[in-house]
């Protein structure tokens, strides 16, 4: 299997993770939610990796499940921001060097920010993009979390 940047940080920091690979239905819009299924994976275990941005030239990464969507003004306090929009296709691809629907939070092009759902912290393990369609990388929560330094808050929605 090729190494993707994310891999290779996780490597390089002697991080346990595991990777899960699925073959990847290029008409497939839910790109979590597709993973979830074709690895037979509980979606609440499975985390979307977004780009927002703060309306002037901060952006940041924030981590939801696949079933539930991403709360832009909880993202923007959780990131002590006044207001968070998605972030334009072309800027996230040129910022995190992924393509969309394998944006990987581990390994971007830019480091940025990260702010992730309070309920990354239930499962024993999540899973996230490995920086391609069709690769799946499975941590700990708190490895995730201290590897990124990220903010743990309430930001998803139903």
């Amino acid at each position: 299997m090729a190494a993707t940047p994310a891999t290779t940080l996780l490597k390089a920091q002697k991080i346990v993770f595991d990777l899960l690979e699925y073959a990847h239905d290029p008409r497939a819009e839910a790109y979590g939610l597709e993973a979830a299924e074709k690895l037979g994976l509980d979606p609440a275990s499975v985390f979307k990796t977004l780009v927002v941005a703060d309306g002037a030239k901060a952006h940041a990464l924030a981590l939801v499940p696949v079933a539930r969507k991403l709360g832009l003004p909880l993202v923007a306090r959780a990131l002590g921001w006044k207001r968070a929009d998605m972030a334009d296709k072309a800027d996230a691809q040129r910022l995190t060097g992924y393509v969309l629907g394998g944006i990987s939070p581990f390994g971007t092009r830019k480091r940025l920010p990260v702010a992730v759902d309070e309920a990354l912290l239930l499962p024993a393990r999540v899973h996230v993009s490995g920086g391609r369609r069709g690769l799946e990388i499975r941590i700990a929560p708190a490895d995730l979390v201290a590897t990124l330094a990220a903010v743990v808050a309430p930001i998803a929605v139903d």
